[in-house]
C-alpha cells in the first residue's frame, strides 16, 4: 500500500497529510482564510517564524473598559503575547486596522502592548481578541497577568536530579578502585540515566528551544553549542549504559543546573513601556468641571475639546494643556519643571494637563486635550524609547567561532584516531572531545559575573533592573542629572537674609505650609530666632502672604525668582533670596565621574540662573536650565553616548527613557521610578559612582572569565584529542571549571575596591 504523501501547514508550517488536507487544523484554514480575505498575503513571504497556530480566545473580556474618545470612539489597550518576529506584529495592525469599525491600531514589538479606537457601535473589545486569537497569538487585559515560564521549575528539578546523579556517580567511581559487583553496577549505571533523562528532556528543553529560534533565521547564539554539549551527553550516557560503561551523565546535570542558575540569577524583567505610561496618565484627571451657557458641568476630560472653558479650584487637578483666561491661582507645575516651589498665575499664563492648584481658582480656555497635551507626549516618548534592544551578552559573540571549532576539532581528532587505532577509539575520542569542550564555563562566565555585579552595586545604594544595563554602564561617555531632588535635596533653602526681617517673615508665614514657609522656618530654627504668634493671616493666591506680627502689618510676597520680599504698609523691608543647596557629596560625586573620564551635565527646568549656580558648585561641564520635559529628551539623544541620565522628577521621564542608562532616585516620582533602569536608594548622589565603578569591575571580570573559560575549553579540549580524557577526568574537570569561572565572578566586589580607590586618589 502505498503511504499518503505529506506536506506543510501553509500557516503554522505544522506536518500534514496533503492527499486529505493541507491544514493541519480547523484554527490554521480560518487564519489563512482571514488573512488572505484581507489582503495581507505578503505576511506569509516577510515572516522570520513560521505562524502560530490558533489557541482559542481565553479571558474575561466583556468586563474589559473601553474608555471614550469623543463621539462614536472608545479606545482600549491590551497587551498581545506570542509576538516572535516583526510581521507578526504587522499582520496584527493590518488585520485590526481592517476590521469593521477599528479606525486605529498600533501594536509595539517590543512590549507586545496594542491600543486600538473603535467604534463601540459596529465591534466590541471581545471581537478585537477574538481577531487578535483567529491568527494565533494571545491577547489579554492590560492589568492581567502575563503568562508564568517554569525556569525555576527547570531549575528545580536540574538541581534534585543531579544532586542525586552525583551520589550514584561516586558510588560508581569508587568501585573502580575498590571493585563493585556487576548487579550493582548496572542498578546505579540505569539509576543514573532515570535520572538523567528528565534533565534532558525537561529542565534542558529552553536551550534546545532557543537554539532552534536562532538557527531558523541564521544565529548562533550559546544556545547552540549547549545544545549540543547537552545532546551529546545524554546521547552518549544512553550507548554507555546499553553498552554496561560508564557514561558522562553527572557532568550533564551539572552543566543544565549551573546554567539555568546562571539564567535564573541574571534574568531580571525589564519594565514595561505600559507601566511607565500608565504611571504618567494616573497623574491626569478623569474629570472637569465645564462652563456652559446654564452653568457649569461635570464631564469626562475625554469629551473636552479645544476653546472648551473649564473651571479648576484649590486641590484640583488641570485637565488639559490650555491658557487662563480668569482668576488667579497658586499652581503646582512639578510635571514640567520639577520644581517643588508652586508659582503663580493669572491670565494669559500657559498651564499643561497634571498641574495642581494648591490655592485660588482660575478658568483654562482648553487648548490640547487626550494625546496632544504634554503628559501624553511624554507618556509616547517613554513608550517609544523603552524598544531599545538589550546590549549583546560578550558570550553569544564567541558562540558561533566556538561551535564550529568544537565539531570541526571532534572530526578531526575521530578521523585519525580512527586511521591510527579504530573505529571505536575514533569515536570514544570524538565524544571525549564535544563533552569535555562543554560550554558551561563560557555561558557561566557572563551571569555569575553580572550577578556578582549586580549585587556589589545593589549594597552601595543602586538597584539597577538587568545585567545588561550594568555592562552598558560600563562604556558610558556623558552622565546628564537633573537639578532639584537629584543634585540638590529637592526643597529651598535660604541663602541670604538678615535675622531681622527672617524673624518677621518666618513668624507670619508658621501656621502655612508652603515649601517657602518651611525654608524659612527650618532657617530660624537654625539661627535660633524666637518668633512671635501672627495675627489676622491670609494667604492671598498669586500674591503671598499678609498678617500682623507684633502690631506690624506685614506682606510676604514674591521678589521675582529665587526671591520673596517683605513689605510693611507698601514698603519694602528686605529681600530674602532662597534656592536650592547641592548635596553634601555632590562635588566629590561629580569629581569622581570626572576622573572615572565622563562628560558631566546638569538639565534643569528651573530658571537658568539657578541652575548655572549650582553648577559652577559641584563643578559639572556644562549647566542648562530652563529645558521643558521634551528638551530635556532631545538634549540627552544628542550626547554622544552612550548616556546616563540621573532624574526624580515626573519631568525626567521622558529623559530617562532616552537615555542609554536611566537612574532614578529612590524618592522620586512613581513614574521615574519605572520608566528608570535602575533606582537610587540612597538620598545621595555617590551611589552613583558606585554604580560607574561596579560596571568597569564587572566588565573586567567577565573579561577575566571569558579568558579563563577559553583556556580551560583549549587544554581540555587537547587534552581530549590526545586521548587522555576517561569520564573520570570529565566529571572532575567539570566542577573546577565551574569552580574557576565562579571565583572570578567573585572578584568583583575586589576590583571594585580597587576603582573606587584609583579614582578617588588620583
Amino acid at each position: 500500500m502505498e503511504a499518503p504523501a505529506t506536506g506543510r501547514c501553509p500557516h503554522c508550517d505544522a506536518p500534514v497529510l496533503s492527499a486529505t488536507d493541507a491544514f493541519c487544523c480547523t484554527g490554521c484554514e480560518v487564519a489563512w482564510n482571514l488573512v488572505h480575505e484581507a489582503g495581507l498575503e505578503a505576511y506569509y513571504a516577510k515572516r522570520a517564524v513560521a505562524g502560530v497556530r490558533p489557541s482559542g480566545l481565553s479571558g474575561a473580556w466583556e468586563a474589559v473598559e473601553a474608555r471614550p474618545q469623543g463621539e462614536n470612539a472608545c479606545e482600549v489597550s491590551l497587551v498581545v503575547d506570542g509576538l516572535r518576529c516583526a510581521s507578526c506584529t504587522w499582520v496584527v495592525e493590518r488585520l485590526l486596522e481592517r476590521t469593521d469599525g477599528v479606525q486605529e491600531a498600533t501594536v509595539s514589538y517590543a512590549t507586545g502592548r496594542t491600543r486600538v479606537v473603535f467604534d463601540p457601535a459596529k465591534t466590541t473589545v471581545r471581537d478585537l481578541a477574538e481577531v487578535i486569537s483567529t491568527v494565533g497569538y494571545s491577547p489579554r487585559p492590560l492589568d492581567a497577568p502575563a503568562p508564568s515560564d517554569d525556569l525555576l521549575g527547570r531549575l528545580g528539578v536540574a538541581a534534585f536530579c543531579t544532586a542525586n546523579l552525583m551520589l550514584l556517580s561516586a558510588s560508581l567511581y569508587a568501585g573502580w578502585a575498590d571493585g563493585m559487583e556487576v548487579r550493582f553496577q548496572a542498578l546505579f549505571q540505569w539509576g543514573a540515566l532515570a535520572l538523567a533523562t528528565p534533565v534532558a528532556l525537561y529542565a534542558a528543553a529552553p536551550f534546545f528551544q532557543g537554539a532552534w529560534r536562532g538557527l531558523r533565521v541564521g544565529a548562533i547564539g550559546m544556545d547552540v553549542p549547549i545544545a549540543l554539549a547537552v545532546t551529546v551527553l545524554y546521547g552518549h550516557g544512553v550507548a554507555q549504559t546499553l553498552l554496561g560503561a560508564e557514561g558522562y551523565l553527572d557532568s550533564l546535570g551539572m552543566l543544565v543546573t549551573l546554567l539555568l542558575a546562571g539564567r535564573v540569577l541574571e534574568r531580571r524583567g525589564r519594565r514595561a513601556a505600559a507601566e511607565a505610561s500608565a504611571a504618567i496618565a494616573a497623574a491626569l484627571p478623569i474629570s472637569a468641571r465645564r462652563r456652559t451657557e446654564q452653568g457649569v458641568e461635570d464631564v469626562p476630560v475625554a469629551v473636552l475639546e479645544p476653546g472648551d472653558i473649564v473651571e479648576i479650584g484649590a486641590g484640583e487637578e488641570v485637565p488639559a494643556d490650555g491658557t487662563v483666561v480668569d482668576g488667579r491661582a497658586s499652581v503646582q507645575m512639578a510635571l514640567v519643571t520639577g520644581e517643588a516651589e508652586p508659582v503663580a498665575v493669572e491670565a494669559g499664563a500657559a498651564l499643561v494637563a497634571g498641574a495642581s492648584v494648591e490655592a485660588g481658582s482660575v478658568g483654562l480656555r482648553v487648548e490640547r486635550v487626550g494625546q496632544d497635551t504634554v503628559a501624553m507626549r511624554m507618556a509616547e516618548a517613554v513608550r517609544e524609547a523603552t524598544s531599545r534592544p538589550m546590549p549583546p551578552n560578550p558570550a553569544d559573540r564567541l558562540a558561533p567561532a566556538f561551535t564550529v571549532a568544537t565539531v570541526v576539532v571532534a572530526l578531526l581528532a575521530g578521523w585519525a584516531w580512527t586511521a591510527l587505532v579504530g573505529v571505536g577509539q575514533g569515536i570514544e575520542v570524538a565524544v571525549a572531545v564535544l563533552v569535555v569542550a562543554c560550554p558551561c564555563a563560557l555561558g557561566l562566565s557572563v551571569p555569575l559575573a553580572v550577578a556578582s555585579g549586580l549585587g556589589a552595586v545593589a549594597r552601595r545604594g543602586v538597584v539597577l533592573r538587568d545585567g545588561g544595563q550594568l555592562l552598558a554602564l560600563a562604556d558610558a561617555k556623558t552622565l546628564a542629572m537633573d537639578k532639584t531632588g537629584t543634585v540638590t535635596g529637592g526643597q529651598p533653602v535660604v541663602l541670604a537674609a538678615s535675622d531681622e526681617v527672617l524673624q518677621l517673615a518666618a513668624a507670619l508665614d508658621r501656621s502655612s505650609r508652603h515649601p517657602i514657609a518651611r525654608a524659612l522656618l527650618a532657617e530660624s530654627d537654625r539661627r535660633g530666632l524666637p518668633l512671635a504668634i501672627p495675627t489676622h493671616v491670609e494667604e492671598v493666591p498669586g500674591v503671598g502672604m499678609r498678617g500682623e506680627v507684633l502690631g506690624r502689618s506685614l506682606v510676604l510676597r514674591s521678589g521675582g525668582p529665587g526671591c520673596v520680599v517683605l513689605e510693611e504698609e507698601g514698603q519694602p523691608l528686605g529681600l530674602i533670596r532662597l534656592g536650592d543647596e547641592p548635596r553634601e557629596d555632590a562635588r566629590d560625586a561629580v569629581a569622581m565621574l570626572s576622573k572615572a573620564g565622563l562628560r558631566t551635565l546638569l538639565l534643569s527646568g528651573d530658571h537658568a540662573d539657578a541652575t548655572a549656580r549650582i553648577g559652577a558648585v559641584v563643578g559639572v561641564d556644562v549647566a542648562v536650565g530652563g529645558l521643558a520635559p521634551e528638551q530635556k529628551a532631545e538634549r540627552v539623544r544628542a550626547l554622544e553616548g552612550p548616556v546616563v541620565f540621573v532624574g526624580d522628577g515626573l519631568n525626567d521621564g521622558s529623559a530617562l527613557a532616552a537615555a542609554d542608562i536611566g537612574l532614578a532616585m529612590g524618592s522620586g516620582v512613581t513614574s521615574s521610578l519605572l520608566v528608570a533602569d535602575g533606582v537610587v536608594t540612597q538620598p545621595a548622589l555617590r551611589p552613583v559612582v558606585a554604580a560607574v565603578a561596579a560596571a568597569h569591575a564587572t566588565r573586567a571580570a567577565v573579561r577575566s572569565n571569558l579568558r579563563r573559560a577559553l583556556v580551560y575549553n583549549g587544554v581540555a579540549v587537547a587534552a581530549a584529542v590526545l586521548g587522555f580524557v576517561n569520564p573520570l577526568v570529565a566529571a572532575v574537570l567539570m566542577p573546577l571549571s565551574s569552580a574557576m569561572v565562579v571565583a572570578g565572578a567573585l572578584s568583583v566586589d575586589r576590583r571594585l575596591r580597587a576603582v573606587e580607590a584609583r579614582w578617588t586618589s588620583s
